[in-house]
C-alpha cells in the first residue's frame, strides 16, 4: 500500500500567505521605529504612572512608574526584536502567528498610552473595562453580520437593526418598569428587521445591497421622527429606562486587573461572552453551521443534498438580526440609560467592517471589534491626559488603525463565495 502523505516543501507555500507575512513584518518594523524613535528617544522624561488596580481592590497591587521615554526605549527594542523574529519566520517560508502579532500589538499600546499620558497616571482597568463596554454592540452588530453573510446575505441594515434594538429597548424598559423584558422587546425588534432583509432578499430576490440601504434610511427617519414627537415631550415618562444592575461574579471579579474588567459587568457584557464562543462552535463544530457555511458557499450543491437554502438563508439572517437587537440594547439599557438621536452614530457600518477584518470568523472579528472600542475609549482619555494633541488626530485613530490593519495584516480577504449572490432554485 502506498505512502499518501504529502511533503510538504518551500515551493508549497502560498504565493499570497507570503506576501501578508512580509507586509506584516514591514507594518511591524515601522510600529517598532516609531516607538522607539518619536516615544522613546525623542519622547518626553516625565514619569508616568501605570495605575495597575483600583484604589478599593480587593487586592491591589501598587502602581508601575517609570519615565515616559524609558518605556518607549525598551518598548521599541523588545518590538524590534519581535520583528526581526517575525522576518526570520517568513524568510523561512512560515507565516507570522496571529497570538504573535497581538502580544506585538499589546506592547506597542503599552508604550502608547505611557507617551501620552507622560506626567500623569494611565489608569488600566478603567481604559480596558470601558474599551469593553463600548465594543459590546460592535461585537453583537457583527455577530449578526457573521450569521447573515456566511449563508450568502449581504447584512447592510446592522445600522437599522442596532438603532431599533436601542429605541425599543429604552422605551420599553421605561414603560414596563422591567429591563430584562426591554432586552427581549429589542431583541425581537432586530430580529424583526432581520426577517425583513430576508423576505425581500431570499424570497423576492430584490438588491440586498438596496434593501439594506433603505431599511436604514427608513429606521432612522422613524426613531428621529418618534423621538422629536414624542420622547422629548416627557422623557420621564418614555424615554427613563435606567440602567441593567452590575453583577459581580464571586472570586472572579476580584482577580487583579481582569477580575473587574471581565468579571464585574452587565449581563449583555456576559452575553458577549457566551455568544461569540457558541456561534464559533455552531458555525465550525456542528452539523447546522456545516449547512450554514455550505449554504453561503455553494447553494446548488446544498440544494443537490437536500438543505432547504431559502428556509436556511431566512432563520439565519433572522437570528443574527436578534442579536443585533441585542447589542442596540447593550446601547442604551446596557451603558447609556437613554435613547439619543442617531445614537449608534455608524457602529452598525463599523461592526460590517470589523466582519470582514475577522475575516467572517466569530473570535477573530470581537478581537478587531475590541480594538474599536478601546480606540473610542483612548479618544475620551487622551483628550483629557495630552490636551495638547490635536482633537482631529484623536478622531482619526480608529480608522486609521483599521487601516493599517487590513493592509498590513489581514491581506486580501475571500468572503462567502455566494455572498450577495440570490438562488434561484432550477
Amino acid at each position: 500500500m502506498s505512502d499518501s502523505r504529502v511533503e510538504v516543501t518551500p515551493g508549497m507555500f502560498s504565493l499570497a500567505e507570503e506576501k501578508v507575512s512580509w507586509r506584516s513584518t514591514i507594518v511591524m518594523a515601522g510600529f517598532a521605529l516609531l516607538v522607539l524613535v518619536v516615544f522613546g528617544l525623542f519622547g518626553s522624561d516625565e514619569l508616568v504612572t501605570y495605575r495597575l488596580t483600583a484604589d478599593d481592590a480587593s487586592f491591589p497591587l501598587p502602581p508601575f512608574i517609570v519615565a515616559s521615554n524609558t518605556i518607549n526605549i525598551v518598548a521599541g527594542v523588545v518590538l524590534l526584536a519581535m520583528t526581526a523574529l517575525a522576518a526570520r519566520w517568513v524568510s523561512g517560508n512560515t507565516v507570522v502567528p496571529l497570538w504573535w502579532i497581538v502580544l506585538f500589538g499589546a506592547i506597542a499600546l503599552f508604550g502608547l498610552l505611557g507617551w501620552l499620558a507622560a506626567g500623569d497616571t494611565v489608569p488600566l482597568v478603567f481604559l480596558l473595562s470601558n474599551a469593553l463596554i463600548l465594543a459590546v454592540p460592535i461585537i453583537f452588530g457583527g455577530l449578526s453580520g457573521v450569521m447573515s453573510e456566511r449563508v450568502g446575505v449581504v447584512n447592510i441594515s446592522i445600522e437599522a437593526q442596532l438603532l431599533a434594538g436601542a429605541f425599543v429597548g429604552a422605551v420599553v424598559g421605561t414603560l414596563t418598569g422591567n429591563l430584562y423584558v426591554a432586552v427581549l422587546a429589542a431583541m425581537v425588534a432586530g430580529m424583526s428587521l432581520g426577517m425583513v432583509l430576508a423576505v425581500f432578499s431570499v424570497k423576492y430576490l430584490a438588491d440586498q445591497i438596496i434593501v439594506g440601504v433603505v431599511l436604514n434610511v427608513l429606521v432612522i427617519g422613524i426613531t428621529n421622527f418618534l423621538y422629536s414627537q414624542w420622547l422629548v415631550t416627557d422623557s420621564n415618562a418614555y424615554n427613563f429606562p435606567g440602567t441593567l444592575d452590575i453583577f459581580a461574579l464571586p472570586l472572579l471579579s476580584d482577580i487583579p486587573i481582569i477580575g473587574p474588567v471581565l468579571f464585574d459587568n452587565r449581563i449583555t457584557v456576559f452575553a458577549v461572552f457566551l455568544a461569540v464562543p457558541l456561534l464559533w462552535w455552531i458555525l465550525f463544530r456542528s452539523r447546522i453551521g456545516l449547512r450554514g457555511r455550505s449554504v453561503g458557499e455553494y447553494p446548488l450543491a446544498a440544494d443537490t443534498v437536500g438543505i432547504n437554502v431559502t428556509r436556511t438563508r431566512f432563520w439565519w439572517v433572522g437570528l443574527g438580526g436578534l442579536l443585533a437587537g441585542l447589542g442596540g440594547a447593550a446601547l442604551t439599557i446596557g451603558n447609556v440609560g437613554a435613547f439619543g438621536k442617531e445614537m449608534t452614530a455608524g457602529q452598525g457600518f463599523i461592526a460590517l467592517a470589523v466582519v470582514i477584518l475577522g475575516r467572517w470568523h466569530p473570535v477573530y472579528m470581537a478581537a478587531a471589534a475590541l480594538l474599536f472600542g478601546f480606540s473610542i475609549i483612548l479618544r475620551v482619555w487622551a483628550n483629557q491626559v495630552s490636551p495638547g494633541i490635536p482633537t482631529d488626530f484623536i478622531l482619526m485613530v480608529p480608522y486609521l488603525v483599521t487601516l493599517i490593519a487590513v493592509v498590513g495584516f489581514a491581506g486580501r480577504v475571500r468572503s462567502p463565495a455566494s455572498v450577495g449572490k440570490p438562488y434561484v432554485k432550477e
